[in-house]
This record gives structure tokens, C-alpha cells and sequence, in this order.
């Protein structure tokens, strides 16, 4: 199994004056469900080079069992701080993509034209795209082969209106993630905020937050082996 992981290169939280990026356990967690399923894994960004990590996300109120693992693993530090350009990336080399979220998204890569264009190679190919928490924004302006919106009439979930609400940045962000796939026909569902909740719909795999992040890996894995 061939699996590329695509990450933010953005790094401002809108005009606050403060840092986002990647959500920590949002990668981490998916990127040890692969390694130790024997997948190979590709790590790519908008930029290249390394990603930024939302400083939020390394706190000790968010430590986990799979960031405390990866601030060990030098070996998996030094492949994050060099990932390679999406601009690089080729869909054919690859089964699956997956998306780890964090407010970075929103900004970059939701609306970036080679992300898009991966994400339809993918579709129109047959291979699993997983996202999760904010990261599947990037699913809102890509097209199926019928040229309407890919999430159209498909069941996708996401962080929603009221963890946004919850985490102060409504105001901040430049659309609800919630909102804007509701907007492209998508089926939104959601569980409580902050629980574990997984959509599978065909080869599309979205995930709402980041405690979606091991279970929406745990999901496109099943699709690959399946």
C-alpha cells in the first residue's frame, strides 16, 4: 500500500496575529495507523519543506499516546520536516490519499488548483480520499466526472459550526467548514462534539475531528484491503 499524506504550508490564523497549521494528532495518529500496517507513506505539503505544526496542538493538554510516540520518533520528525512539494506529487504513484486537518487548510490547500486536480485523479481513478477534522475543505471545490461538485448527494462530516463556535474562531476562519459543504449538496452528519465520528460514503472517507483521526485512518486502510 502506497499512501501519500498531505499537509498545510500555512501558517497565519487570519488577522489574530497568531500561528495555525497542521493539527499534531491529526497526522500523527493516522501516520502510525499506516506505518504499522506496513503501508509506505508519502509526506507532502503545499510548499514543501516542513509544515507548520498549530503550536495549539502541541500543548501538554493535547499530548496523546501518538504524539508522545512520535516526539521520540527522529526518524518520522525528519520525514515531516522534509516533505516533498504537492506540486511534485503524481496520483498514479499512489492507493489512497489522506488529508490530516487543522485551521491551515482552510486557507491553503481548500482552495489550491493541484490539490483539486490530485483529489479528482483520485476520484475519477477509484482511489480512496480521506480527510478529517477541518481537512476536508479540501474536498468543497473538486469535481466528479459528471462536472458537479464531488460531495454532492455524499455522506461527509467534518468539524463543525459548534466546535467552531466552541474554539472562538467563527469569526476567524474564512468560511464554516459545515456550512460550505452543505452549501456544495454535500450530506453532512455529524456525533457530539469532540467524539470519535466517522463517514464512509464509497471510496470517500471523512472524519470530524481530531479524535476522528485513528478511526477515519483505521476506515480508508478497510477500503484499501478490501
Amino acid at each position: 500500500m502506497k499512501i501519500l499524506m498531505v499537509l498545510t504550508s500555512h501558517d497565519k490564523l487570519g488577522n489574530t496575529g497568531e500561528q495555525t497549521g497542521f493539527w499534531l494528532e491529526e497526522f500523527v495518529a493516522p501516520y502510525y495507523v499506516f506505518r504499522d500496517a506496513g503501508a509506505r507513506l508519502t509526506i507532502a505539503s503545499t510548499k514543501g519543506g516542513k509544515p507548520p505544526i498549530d503550536p495549539k496542538s502541541d500543548l501538554p493538554e493535547n499530548q496523546t499516546e501518538g504524539t508522545r510516540r512520535f516526539a521520540r520518533d527522529q526518524a518520522a520528525q525528519a520525514e515531516l520536516a522534509n516533505s516533498i512539494s504537492l506540486s511534485a506529487v503524481s496520483a498514479e504513484e499512489y492507493d489512497a490519499v489522506f488529508y490530516p486537518g487543522g485551521h491551515g487548510p482552510l486557507w491553503d490547500l481548500a482552495v489550491n488548483p493541484t490539490s483539486i486536480s490530485l483529489i479528482e485523479k483520485f476520484a475519477r481513478s477509484g482511489k480512496p480520499v480521506a480527510a478529517v477534522c477541518h481537512a476536508p475543505a479540501v474536498l468543497a471545490d473538486v469535481r466528479g466526472e459528471d462536472g458537479d461538485y464531488l460531495v454532492k448527494n455524499k455522506r461527509v462530516t467534518g468539524f463543525t459550526n459548534s466546535e467552531e463556535r466552541a474554539v472562538g474562531l467563527t469569526e476567524v476562519v474564512p468560511f464554516l467548514l459545515e456550512d460550505r459543504l452543505k452549501d456544495r449538496g454535500a450530506l453532512f452528519g455529524s456525533g457530539a462534539d469532540w467524539q470519535p465520528y466517522v463517514q464512509v460514503d464509497g471510496k470517500l472517507v471523512t472524519g470530524q475531528n481530531p479524535a476522528s483521526s485513528a478511526p477515519a485512518a483505521q476506515a480508508l486502510l478497510q477500503l484499501l484491503q478490501s
